[in-house]
């Protein structure tokens, strides 16, 4: 995977979708190429702007930090339609879990020091539950989703658009909705597992500029959630 994300591509300077990629990519610069000590200052936007530059112009140093972005999952809707699929012709049953959530980076400057965490915005996620990947977002194999760059309110908040088989479903769901104040359920989204969809990334599908990822890690816990990753 490491060789497939290093390798030079040479690139059609008309292609349309990789000529938007770096229309986005050079609009988010003056935030992306800021420095590491710079983050705690900037407003979360610029975070945001910040992480997308890098994932996509500076992978290789950027995971060094090992970065890992964090969904505090605060409001939970579960959506089941029977009919006439909204995007396909297909009639059958469809399940979607809309989660509402507060996004955190986590930063490690070295292996030395203390890991930094960073507020980025509000947001939510989609994932589509099923056995097989869905016909929307169109993901190729093995993909689980990507954080989309093609909202409106993009950077201000984060999206995320994937799937989840029904086995993991019904193993989070309870967590989901336990009324016990103490206990939560987060998602992790690991550097090793998140990749720019640029050309070459042929694993790989979103819009333009969006940062795909191959895993999707769900952690429940049963005590309160750190204080340092409630930043206001």
């Amino acid at each position: 995977m490491d060789s497939v994300v290093t390798r030079k591509h040479s690139t059609d300077p008309l292609d349309p979708h990789e000529k938007l990629r770096r229309e986005i990519i050079k609009a988010i610069e003056p935030y992306g190429i800021r420095s590491l000590p710079e983050l705690a200052a900037m407003p979360e936007h610029e975070r945001t702007k910040w992480l997308f530059w890098n994932l996509h112009e500076n992978l290789d140093a950027i995971r060094l930090l090992e970065p890992t972005l964090v969904g505090q999952i605060v409001r939970t809707q579960m959506t089941v339609s029977d009919g006439q699929s909204l995007w396909t012709q297909q009639y059958g049953l469809e399940k979607r879990v809309e989660l509402s959530c507060r996004w955190q980076l986590l930063l490690k400057a070295s292996a030395y020091e203390k890991e930094q965490n960073h507020a980025l915005s509000d947001g939510w996620i989609d994932l589509f539950v099923g056995d097989a990947p869905p016909p929307h977002p169109v993901l190729r194999v093995g993909q689980k989703g990507y954080m989309d760059s093609d909202s409106p309110l993009y950077p201000n908040q984060l999206y995320l658009y994937g799937w989840i088989s029904d086995g993991v479903w019904q193993e989070i769901k309870s967590n989901l909705s336990n009324a016990n104040s103490t206990c939560h359920t987060d998602i992790f989204l690991r550097d090793n597992f998140l990749f720019p969809i640029k050309p070459g990334l042929d694993f790989l599908s979103g819009p333009p500029a969006s940062i795909g990822m191959t895993n999707i890690e769900f952690r429940s816990a049963t005590q309160p959630r750190l204080t340092s990753w409630v930043n206001n």
